[in-house]
């Protein structure tokens, strides 16, 4: 029987942040496809006790502690004229695994999960290569350094240059290189050279939600959040990532003092794992609370009147969106939270392109509770029929399918 190996920069459990939740229903699905063997890191203690779960799912299965720190492997890359992005995720304890399980094991097809992860493919795997770039990490580092100061102005823009020409050379390389939206791929396709672009096969694959369980029908308000007077607007992620970062700055002291002035007493409150010191200095500041890491994230949706995600740098698709939106939370979105998700504005969520009018939306929302609740439900109804995880992987047993008959025919 062909079997897969799964290649993934974080264990896919639990589904926790974005790209977590992405390659934890993509593992799930190419599980029900054939017998899949799994590559990973953890990257703490809290990952790694999920290890059962990577057990249940996988028919073999290789989790590392990723404990090499960031400056170290920024040394390291600097030296051999590497990405930090690719040194930070060497480990000879993978490649080891790698190439073991392809000795003894009938793969016909290497999934990775992240550019990062293709530098474990052998050049001489005769099978099928998919890799899940998600979005275009290069530009990431491109927009870093073109907002940083002298010395990351240097460091961002030499890994954006060195990501994208491994990026190419991962396209290349790959039968299928698969993006998160038709916009991520577009972007993709047009940093590549014609030679390099005739040579590759992009296709979007979208991301998805899971309507039975972010349902507002099942989960009670945070009563944490409840205890608090005013209105309460929220922001959930991963909070040490930069364009959270980025945004939740944004949003305290930039947007919030502009609806404080009409409504005195809204709060804002930044949900999520790891925040970062910059988000912890804005506890108190303008009516921010910072929660960090909380067991579900669903009560705390639950008890907001508004979703404010007034993002700067945006890739792909916003999982915190499609959450809010699946929770039936009225969002108030920057343009590129909202890259895509092919929503209608003013219907589904609102879209503020400024500072000033990213306020205005959050004021007239909380002035019109009942068109906030039509927006709520409208956003609920769309991600129900637009993002649902079993419609948005079904072209992926074809598509390994096909890719095997081009590996084959050439």
């Amino acid at each position: 029987m062909s079997e897969i190996l799964f290649l993934s920069h974080r264990i896919p459990f639990p589904p926790d942040r974005g790209d977590k939740i992405r390659s934890h229903h993509l593992l799930k699905r190419l599980a029900a496809i054939a017998p899949v063997h799994v590559a990973t890191f953890a990257d703490d203690e809290q990952d790694a006790a999920h290890e059962v779960e990577l057990a249940i799912t996988a028919r073999s299965w290789r989790l590392v502690r990723r404990r090499l720190p960031l400056p170290l492997a920024g040394a390291m890359a600097l030296a051999r004229g590497l990405p930090v992005s690719l040194t930070a995720f060497r480990d000879s304890r993978i490649a080891d695994f790698v190439a073991e399980t392809l000795r003894v094991r009938s793969i016909s097809t290497i999934v990775v999960f992240s550019g990062q992860m293709a530098q474990y493919v052998p050049a001489d795997f005769a099978g099928q290569v998919i890799v899940d770039f998600v979005d275009v990490d290069s530009a990431k580092f491109d927009a870093y350094a073109a907002d940083a100061r002298w010395p990351m102005r240097w460091v961002h823009a030499r890994e954006g240059r060195l990501l994208a020409a491994e990026e190419a050379r991962v396209a290349m390389r790959a039968d299928a290189a698969l993006f998160i939206s038709p916009e991520e791929s577009a972007l993709f396709s047009a940093r590549l050279a014609p030679a390099q672009r005739a040579r590759s096969s992009l296709v979007t694959l979208g991301n998805g939600i899971d309507t039975d369980l972010f349902d507002p029908a099942i989960v009670t308000p945070e009563p944490q959040m409840a205890a608090l007077s005013g209105p309460p607007l929220i922001f959930t992620g991963q909070m040490d990532y930069p364009p959270n970062v980025d945004a939740v700055v944004r949003a305290a002291t930039r947007v919030m003092p502009l609806i404080r002035a009409v409504v005195p007493d809204a709060t804002f409150h930044v949900v999520g794992r790891k925040p970062a010191p910059a988000v912890m200095a804005l506890q108190g500041v303008n009516g921010t609370h910072v929660w960090g890491r909380v067991e579900d994230v669903r009560p705390w949706l639950k008890g907001a009147d508004l979703a404010l995600v007034p993002l700067q740098i945006g890739r792909g698709v916003q999982n915190k969106v499609l959450e809010a939106m699946a929770m039936a939370l009225p969002v108030v979105a920057s343009p590129q939270a909202a890259t895509g998700i092919p929503a209608v504005a003013a219907r589904d969520l609102a879209i503020g392109h400024s500072d000033e009018d990213l306020a205005a939306q959050c004021l007239s929302l909380l002035a019109d509770r009942r068109g906030a609740r039509r927006i709520g439900l409208a956003a609920r109804r769309f991600v129900e029929q637009a993002h649902n995880w079993d419609a948005v992987l079904a072209p992926l047993p074809a598509l390994i399918a096909v890719g095997k008959a081009r590996r084959n025919a050439a």
